[in-house]
This record gives structure tokens, sequence and C-alpha cells, in this order.
């Protein structure tokens, strides 16, 4: 319904739907008897109102050598005015206003991505008064170097700064790529655009807006979106030698004949109404369909290019993966119960508000069967000393692996080695007991989704980009099998990526967080995992919205079926008026009865077209390719 509202708001809608009337008022005033002039009245009007704003337009087309699909019908147009052919010349203004029509209300949510992020920026900023200790809220343009801001619990960080007072957690995932909340102390740089976590901290600014990380990644982003290359559309590229079929054949039987008739004949029958009509028909059609998967497309060009993308990039947090930390493996000291060390550490780990501090109470969780408690007192969490308590008359120490070493006094042979991700050191009453690795862990079925994408899909290259550590992006790499890995990336080193990786292949590009936004802007196709942040969902073309592989997947096979069943009906239209032109160079076909020829060609080539709506199962197939596991060494290029 509020594809149909977009519908009738447009001025193109409006003059489709003026066309209807005023056909139906002329043919009502012929058949009453009224004079020619009186019955031609109401067409003269629409042609004016409507048809000769859109042959200008398709004119300034034409002279900035940009010619679409339409430029048949503005032919048709004209001719059918100067041979004082007014119906026909009504015809051709209906078929050519409802197809723009449908095609701008296909794209009536385009992106206003730097909106967005004009919405989502900090404006104001508490200002700490030195003196009498209180906050006054100012424009974050009055914030200079070395003023001190308050940074409320769940606010925006509004410039790139240092912590001087507090201790908390900041989520910093949109911006930079990291998969995890970010402890905060004294002495942390802190990045404008950041959401603050459940505690207040004090803030010296190190830049000022117009310099700080948000700011710039609103500059590439716009930078971006500026520098979009223009596509084609699907009807305009195959309009193109058709355009020139269609003026040879109505040149030729115009001079075969003498009649001008035939000329406007031959372009009224050519006019490419099912590319004009049929593909939008079926863009729409395919919004639907990709809306009740849970799909919201903004760009219909998306469903053009989608499926003939060859080369997809992912982002790694939130896309492959999960975008949250789970305990993968628990390397404990001989002698150690695993159970028990499980169990106090989750029970100390209830009290503290690390971002490792859940996966830990999950790990209890899920291996014990129950919620891991205990008598837990004399908890404490300082700033590089890690979670302190005793538990059920324990001890217990979870840190980092250098703060536990400091306290053993020696390197203690039972601690393994330091690997891929993060990691936390347990110690029992100043004992090693444990040692937690963490991963951000793969989404289900992601290895067959990336395996299938060559075979199903045509994409001969995958990559993944990330602005994680090499480590934890290596990791993810080889548990899903790609073998080209850029780690380390900022906002502005996805964008060249994209636009380098560009110049040879059409590119895909998947991620989820405002860092995201430059790189999906510059790909031809850009997708955006969940609803998490309104700037990556205006940058991509589309938006999954329940960060599923498997509706990623549907979007594929919506774009596959859209252009096939679109070219089924353009190109069926096509060849049926064809065999119209031919007719009419031969004189046996009138400009009348070739405007209600064309329009059955046009019924039936927009039936066809409302088939992509229809869905009769699932479309998801990647669970179907369990292929072996590449034997290729990853690349990494670390920024």
């Amino acid at each position: 319904m509020q594809r149909l509202r977009l519908f009738f708001e447009t001025r193109e809608g409006k003059v489709a739907v003026g066309s209807i009337v005023a056909i139906a008022a002329s043919l009502i005033l012929g058949a009453f008897g009224t004079s020619h002039l009186v019955s031609i009245l109401p067409l003269v009007v629409i042609v004016i109102i409507g048809g000769v704003p859109l042959v200008w337009s398709i004119v300034k087309d034409l002279i900035a050598w940009t010619p679409g699909a339409d430029l048949l019908a503005a032919i048709a147009i004209v001719t059918a005015v100067l041979l004082g052919e007014w119906l026909v010349a009504g015809i051709i203004v209906l078929m050519l206003s409802g197809g723009e029509a449908l095609e701008e209300a296909a794209t009536s949510l385009a992106s206003k991505t730097l909106d967005a992020l004009a919405k989502r920026a900090p404006t104001i900023a508490h200002r700490l008064d030195p003196g009498s200790e209180q906050t006054v809220d100012v424009p974050v343009d009055e914030i200079e170097i070395g003023d001190h801001l308050v940074v409320f619990p769940h606010e925006l960080c509004p410039v790139d700064g240092e912590v001087v007072r507090g201790h908390g957690t900041m989520d910093e995932s949109f911006l930079t790529g990291e998969p995890y909340s970010i402890t905060k102390s004294v002495g942390s740089a802190v990045l404008s655009g950041a959401v603050n976590g459940d505690d207040a901290l004090v803030v010296e600014a190190t830049k000022i807006a117009a310099d700080s990380r948000y700011a710039q990644i609103v500059g590439i982003l716009a930078e971006a979106e500026a520098n979009r290359p223009r596509m084609r559309r699907m009807a305009d590229r195959l309009g193109a030698w058709y355009t020139v079929l269609a003026l040879a054949m109505g040149i030729l039987g115009w001079v075969i004949s003498g009649d001008p008739d035939r000329f406007l004949a031959v372009m009224v029958i050519a006019t490419p109404c099912p590319l004009l009509i049929a593909v939008p028909v079926a863009i729409v059609g395919a919004i639907s369909l990709s809306a009740r998967s849970g799909i919201i497309i903004r760009d219909p060009m998306v469903l053009e290019r989608i499926s003939t993308t060859t080369t997809v990039m992912f982002d790694k947090t939130g896309t492959l993966t999960y975008g949250r930390p789970t305990v993968t493996e628990i390397h404990k000291a001989p002698g150690v119960d695993r159970a028990e060390v499980l169990r106090l550490s989750a029970a100390l780990e209830h009290y503290s508000r690390h971002p490792l501090a859940s996966a830990v109470v999950a790990a209890a969780e899920e291996e014990l069967g129950t919620e891991a408690t205990g008598d837990v007192t004399a908890v404490s969490e300082r700033p590089g000393q890690g979670l302190v308590g005793t538990v059920d008359g324990h001890q217990v120490i979870i840190t980092s692996r250098s703060k536990a070493l400091e306290i053993l006094g020696h390197d203690d042979q039972h601690i393994p080695e330091k690997s891929a991700g993060m990691e936390a050191v347990v110690l029992i009453d100043d004992r090693y007991a444990a040692t937690f690795r963490f991963h951000d862990e793969p989404r289900l079925g992601s290895w067959e989704f990336v395996q299938h994408l060559k075979p199903r899909h045509g994409v001969t290259h995958t990559m993944l980009i990330s602005g994680d550590s090499s480590n934890e992006v290596e990791y993810l790499a080889a548990k899903v099998g790609i073998t080209d890995v850029h780690a380390g990336m900022s906002p502005e080193d996805k964008l060249e990526i994209v636009r380098e990786v560009g110049k040879t292949s059409s590119t895909l590009f998947l991620g989820d967080g405002i860092n995201d936004a430059p790189a999906m802007a510059a790909a031809d196709v850009g997708i955006a995992f969940g609803e998490g942040s309104d700037i990556t969902s205006e940058a991509a073309g589309a938006v999954v919205l329940d960060s599923s592989l498997e509706r990623l997947d549907e979007l594929f096979h919506i774009g596959e079926r859209m252009r096939r069943i679109a070219l089924q009906s353009a190109l069926g239209g096509i060849g049926l008026s064809m065999i119209g032109m031919v007719l009419a160079v031969m004189g046996l076909l009138t400009p009348i009865v070739g405007a209600v020829a064309q329009e059955v060609i046009d019924l039936l080539a927009i039936l066809n077209a409302a088939r992509v709506a229809i869905r009769r199962k699932p479309m998801a197939d990647y669970h179907d390719y369990a292929l072996p596991e590449p034997k290729e060494l990853v690349t990494t290029h670390s920024g």
C-alpha cells in the first residue's frame, strides 16, 4: 500500500492518472458526436501538461549523451503531435509516465546517508568548569583542545580525547570494527561517536570536533557518495541497440511508402514499454518479496547488480560473526578441577562489567547446566589489576597474562603460550588455575555460505576486511574458508580497497558498523546487517534486518529471479514489438492499431513481470554446499 501511495504522490503518477482520464474523456466526447476539436481537447491538455516535461527530460539526457530506453517514446510523442494523432500521443504519455512513476515509487526510499550521520552526531557537550566542578552544556563546535568534558552513561562521546577521571567501558564497534566494548580508565584514548557504558567518564579533549574521528568518517563517506559511479539501468542497456533498429525500420517504412504515418506506426509499436514498465514492475515485485523475507531494499539497483557480483567483501564483526565474545578454550593447570574453576570464576564474574565477564558466565551455565553461584565477598576491579574477590573462602583473581606473571613472581610453566584472540588468566589462592581463551565465533553455517558463493552465484573472489586485530581476523578466516584477509583496516583503508578492487570486478560489501559505511557507499552493492546503525543502513543499498546469512542468500536468489524474469518480460515484449514493426513497415498496422497492440504487449509483459513477487518455496540453499576445507594458506594484509 505504501508503494501504491507513493506511486500516486509522484508527478509521473499524477500524469499517468491524468492520461487515463483524458483518453476516456476524449473517447466519450467523440462517441457523443462532438466536434473533433472538442474531443481532442483533453488529449491536447494532458500532452502539454504531462508530455512536454517528459519529452524535455529525455532531450536533456540526449544532449548530455546519456540516452535511455525512453528515447523512442519521446520521438513517438513528437511525431504523433506533428501528424495530429493526439490519441496516439496520449496513449504514449500514459505508457511513459506510468513506467517512470513505478520506477520512482520503487526508489522512493533512496539513501539519505549524510542526513542520518548528521542526526546521530553529538551536538551538545557537557564541559566541566574547573573552578566549580559544575557542568555547562555547550555546542560541540565550541569545544577546544584541553577542555574537560563529562560523558554521561549511554551518551555518545562528543570529541576524541583521553580519560582523566573514571573507569568504565565504551562501545567503539561501529567506528573501529572491534567486536567488544572496550574498558576505559585514566589515560585511555576515546573516540568521538563511541557509546559510553554504565559509568560517567571525564574526558580531556585532544582534538576539536571538526578533526575528530567521527567527522573524518563523515568526510570520507561524503566523498564516497559524491564519487559513486553511475550505473546504467538494465532497460537503458537493452534499449540502446533496440532504439537504432526501430529508427532504421521507421525510416525505411517512410521511404518506401512516402507516408509519414508508417514512421509513426513503427515508433508507436516500437515504444519500449516492456522495458519502461515491465522492468520496474519486476523490481517492485522483488522489493515486496524481499520485505517478506526481512530485507529492506533501499536502492533497487542492488537487485540488478547483485546477481552479477564477482567479488564479495565481508567485514568481520557482526556479519560472519555474532559480534560477541565466547569462551572457546579452557586450559587448566594439572590437578585443577575444570568444573570448579569455571564455577568459581563465573560466580565472581557476575560482579564485573568487563566485556568478557558475560562470556565466562554463559560458558559456566552451558557447561554446568545451572547458574554458577557461591559466597562472594571482597570484590574489587581496579584498572589494570583485573577482577579480585573471595568465593567460598578461596581468593580468586581473573586478570591479564602479564599481571598474573607479576603476581606469581616467575614464568609459570603451566601457563600456555599466547595464541590468537583474547585471554584471561585465573589464579586461585595465588596459584595458577586456568586460562580462558575467547573468540568472536563465526555464525552457524558461515562456512557453507562462503563456500557456496562461487558454484551457486558465480562469485570468484571473497575477502575478509576488518578493523580488528590480525589474530582475530585470521582465526575467523580459517573457520569460514576465506584466504584473502585484510586486518587492522580503518574506514579509509576499506574505502580504498573497495575502489581498487572495483576497477576490475563488480563488488559487494557486507558490514554492520559506521566504519563500514564509506565502503558500502563505494561498492557496487552495499548490504548492511541488522538495524544497529542508521548510518550504515542509509549507506547500504539493502538492509538484512535479522542479521541472517539465510536472508542474505535469499537476497542473492531474489536478485537472480528478478533479473531473469525482467529479461524474459523485456526481451519477449521487444520480440513481439519487432513483429509489429515489420507489419507497420509493410503498411499493415496503423498508428492507432499499433498503440492498442502495444498495450496488449505491455499487459503480457507486466503479468509475467509480476511473477517475481510470487514465492513458492524457501530460496536459501547454501546448506547444500558442505565442501571440503581449502588447503591454501591465509594471506593477511595488516593496516
